[in-house]
Order: structure tokens, then sequence, then C-alpha cells
């Protein structure tokens, strides 16, 4: 599929790692039936541009470059109270010279402090030049366009990006890091039977499944949802994936088998940690020096743990693992991650 037509800020000078993690697939493998477990492999997108990395940076290539296009000077976002979107949306920001206005939904009560650290911190740290917090259920995208009437007013000119910069556009980021995959595995000759990933806005999720269908790379991409169970998740992730297509006219309808999402890690709630959370946490820490968030990619890997605890995937399979990011939320969780509290089961 070619992407050449639509603008593009580069923000990554090269590819994001892919690696082998020995000592992880050692460790797993122990607590697997008869010892034996899958080959894990972990794409390192924790380490994009626009500190300190993570997927959102790949969709921001796409939505910057075409607010830049429509002579946009000012961003406008959504998301929690720590998002990795808005900070990674702020960054760029401030790497283009734009300014920027945030919108947090509180989803739990009380959530969002001034003084918080985490990406609470990075917010005020990179200058957003507004923040407004509003409560869970609000409706998003019309709080969103009313700051940028706010902005028109002032004699300038917003672009507004979704929550998570979960759209058509945004989505052809992770069409890019799908052919960024498949250069890998020819040069690294790697043969990967199945990834995984944090399944949220859904965004990530359905631009990898949308890039691996539309670049015949026959490999299942499997969505451990942060936020929703299948039934709730799966539409999402299959609307995006067929708009992102679409846009690309690429001919392709995606058969619904071809979503696949799995719940039952995320709870109690989005962003509360879990025993598997720290769990999956700990462990790659320990085995590989590899650090997770506790939101998205550690509740993910708690998702591939137990998965391969419970023989989903077949003995010495290669199972990716993406890195989405979120390291400073850890800063948030501290005394969760080192067992320190008591955390939900």
């Amino acid at each position: 599929m070619d992407l050449s037509r639509f603008p593009r800020r580069r923000y990554t000078a090269n590819a994001t790692p892919l690696e082998f993690m020995p000592r992880f697939t050692q460790a797993l493998a122990a607590s697997c039936p008869a010892g034996r477990g899958p080959k894990i492999w972990i794409k390192r997108d924790d380490m994009l541009g626009l500190f300190p990395g993570g997927n959102k940076t790949r969709k921001l290539e796409f939505l910057v470059a075409d607010a830049l296009a429509e002579g946009a000077d000012t961003l406008i976002t959504c998301g929690a109270p720590q998002s990795n979107h808005c900070r990674i949306t702020l960054a760029a920001a401030a790497k283009e010279g734009l300014k920027c206005r945030l919108l947090i939904e509180e989803r739990l009560p009380g959530s969002f402090k001034e003084s918080a650290s985490g990406n609470q911190f990075m917010f005020r740290l990179l200058g957003a030049e507004s923040l407004s917090v509003v409560p869970a259920g609000s409706k998003l995208m019309e709080v969103m366009q009313n700051m940028a009437d706010d902005v028109t007013a002032l004699g300038r000119k917003s672009y507004v990006i979704p929550v998570g910069g979960s759209n058509a556009l945004g989505g052809l980021g992770y069409v890019a890091c799908a052919q960024e995959l498949q250069q890998q595995f020819f040069e690294q000759q790697v043969t990967i039977d199945r990834l995984v990933v944090g399944s949220g806005s859904a965004g990530t999720h359905a631009g990898l499944l949308a890039g691996f269908l539309g670049n015949h790379i026959p490999i299942p991409v499997i969505g451990i949802g942060v936020s929703r169970d299948p039934v709730d998740q799966e539409p999402l992730v299959y609307q995006d994936a067929q708009a992102v297509l679409d846009l690309l006219n690429a001919g392709v309808t995606i058969a619904r088998e071809a979503v696949i999402c799995i719940g039952g890690y995320w709870q109690p709630n989005y962003s509360v940690p879990n025993a598997g959370m720290v769990e999956a946490v700990q462990m790659l820490a320990r085995t590989e020096g590899v650090l997770l968030d506790p939101v998205y990619t550690g509740k993910a890997m708690s998702g591939l743990i137990n998965l391969a605890r419970q023989g989903y995937f077949k003995p010495d399979e290669n199972v990716l693992f993406v890195h989405t990011g979120g390291l400073p939320a850890l800063h948030m969780h501290e005394d969760a991650v080192l067992g320190r509290v008591e955390v939900a089961n």
C-alpha cells in the first residue's frame, strides 16, 4: 500500500528494534504446561521519537503533517489524566512551534491533580496553553469543538485530534509500522506466528490489522483490551481498520473473524492496577531490563502471559509483543508495581 500521497512528519530516524527476549521466554516457559511456552519477541515502539516514545508518535507523524498542511497553529486533543497521547501531542507541538490545548476526561473521580507526577507533570513541563478537565462521559468532540471556536475567535486556526489519535489518518502510522515489520522480518529472517498488542482507543490495533491485511502479511493480530471487553472493543477495531483500508483505496473488506480481541485483563477499571499487571511489569523488568507501563503495556503483557500459561500459543511459536510505551505513568503507581500496596486480583 502506498503511503506517499499523504503528508508525513518524521519524528523517528530509524526503525525501532525488533528483539528476541530469551530470559523472559525462559521464565515464562517455566510456568507453562510441561515447562514449554512460546518464544517472545518485542517491537520497541517505546523507543520512538518525541520523548519518551510510544505508539502515539507514529499516528502524529500523519496527523501533525495534516495540521501543518491546513495552516493550523494550535493542536487540540483529549485523553485521560495520565494520557500518553496528550503528552506526545504536546511534544509534537513544541517541536513544530505550535500551541496545544488539552481536554482531560477524569474517568475516575479525583484522578486529576495539578501537582501529580507522570504525564500530568509532563503537561506542565511541555507547556500546554490550556488544560480543561471534564467528568467521565462528557461529549469530548463537542467540547473540543467549543475549544476550537475559542481559538478561532482569537484569529488563529486549530486542528482537532480525536482521543488517542485514533482515526483513519492516524491509523496510517501503524500501516507504516506493519511495512517496517515486514522489512525487519525479511532482514532478520524471523517468522512471527502471532502478534499481541494492547487495544484501547483502537487506532494501533486497527492500523496494524489494516497494514497486515493490505500488505498480505498472514499474521493474526491479537488485541488485549485495556479498557473494554471484546463485545465493545471488536466493533471499534473493525470500524477503524476498515476506515484505514478505505482511506488507502486498498480494495480490501475485513472479515469479522480477523478482528481478535481478548478481555478480562483490564479490570477492575481502566488505569487501576491489578495483580496480573504487577507480575508482568516486574517479570519483564527483572528478566530483560525492559519497563512496561501499568495502564496499557503492563495489562497487555499480563494477557500474553496468562494466555501462554493456558496453552493458547503453541510451544516454540514465535509471538511478537508490540511495546507501545507509556513509561511516565510508572511513576504514578510505584507502590503498586513494587508490591508495597495491595491491588485487585
